[in-house]
């Protein structure tokens, strides 16, 4: 069954793509989509494009804190943070970019932490661990929001059954995400027994883990979102609380659809979710998005994993020279 999956994700992925990039033809066909997005580029202001750089850094700095708080569940104290924040970039850069079905985050962790002593066992656990805490960030601020703003789920109606978007449910299911929340705060605290859901172990983590994923786990959707709100039109007049729940609603539905980086997916959702903006504004900040959050983080990771294998390569010829002589 597993094997099967392996080629079912990705074509499913395929096809998301595929039907995203013609739903998307058609929203913008007979535009000239080229020249309009290139002056939106150039008309976004120095300092807002330095304020969506900030918000890249912070969303980064808050998926290297998921690895450091793994590590600490795991008890292992003795891996830098240069080193966790170098291993989690990389990691994310990648898998943001090319799937995770394609290119696992696990392996690319195994090859960083085996180098510091960890085992396969204790990476699997710290890629668990860290789904789990962005799991939570999205399941608590969808919660925040929902509760707070239930017409938020309304921008999607037409896309979704009017039940779904109706504020009475929206309010449901954002108390729902808040109740969850509250039980895995409870499980900590109380020291729950762990879960068995099949051949899945569900371990409560320890007090001081569960209260720094919480304030973790945010921060990483936080800053990716606040990299649209600052490319989006000044004058706009889009509160930043509307970008960030259109933003998890996109962003959620572009990581169920497996596309790789959620291409397609995600900006036909987020266009259609902010109707009170131009498109093409819309879309320029969604490019803007990908620059900053994928295409730059990319670029860097792959010259990080090029210089770590250079190491790798020389310690075993290294290593090699020492046995024969």
């Amino acid at each position: 069954m597993k094997k099967i999956l392996e080629y079912v994700w990705p074509l499913v992925g395929l096809a998301a793509v595929i039907a995203s990039f013609y739903l998307l033809y058609g929203e913008f066909r007979g535009e000239s989509v080229g020249e309009e997005v290139w002056a939106d580029l150039r008309a976004i202001s120095v300092s807002h494009w330095i304020a969506a750089g900030f918000c890249s850094l912070l969303a980064y700095a808050a998926l290297a804190w998921y690895d450091r708080i793994a590590l600490l569940h795991l008890g292992v104290k003795h891996i830098s943070m240069v080193f966790i924040s170098l291993c989690s970039f990389t990691t994310y850069a990648l898998s943001h970019n090319i799937g995770a079905s394609v290119f696992s985050g696990a392996v690319v962790r195994y090859r960083a932490y085996s180098t510091k002593g960890l085992t396969a066992g204790q990476v699997a656990v710290l890629v668990v661990l860290c789904s789990y805490t962005f799991g939570l960030g999205t399941v608590l601020l969808t919660g925040i929001l929902l509760t707070y703003q239930p017409s938020l789920l309304g921008r999607l109606s037409g896309m979704l059954p009017e039940m779904l978007t109706n504020e009475h449910t929206a309010l449901i299911i954002g108390l729902s995400c808040l109740g969850a929340v509250a039980l895995y705060v409870i499980g900590s605290l109380m020291h729950f027994k762990p879960i068995d859901l099949g051949k899945i172990h569900v371990m409560y983590p320890r007090p001081e883990v569960m209260i720094r994923q919480m304030f973790a786990a945010p921060l990483e959707l936080i800053g990716a979102a606040g990299i649209i709100y600052f490319a989006l039109p000044e004058g706009s007049g889009t509160p930043y609380i509307v970008v960030l729940g259109t933003f998890l609603l996109s962003f959620s539905a572009a990581l169920v659809s497996h596309a790789p980086g959620g291409l397609g997916v995600f900006e036909l959702i987020f266009i259609k979710a902010m109707p009170d903006v131009p498109r093409l504004k819309v879309l320029t900040a969604l490019l803007v998005f990908r620059l900053l959050y994928l295409i730059v983080p990319l670029l860097f990771a792959l010259v990080v994993v090029l210089v770590f294998e250079r190491g790798r390569l020389a310690e075993t010829l290294r290593g090699r020279a020492d046995s024969e002589s």
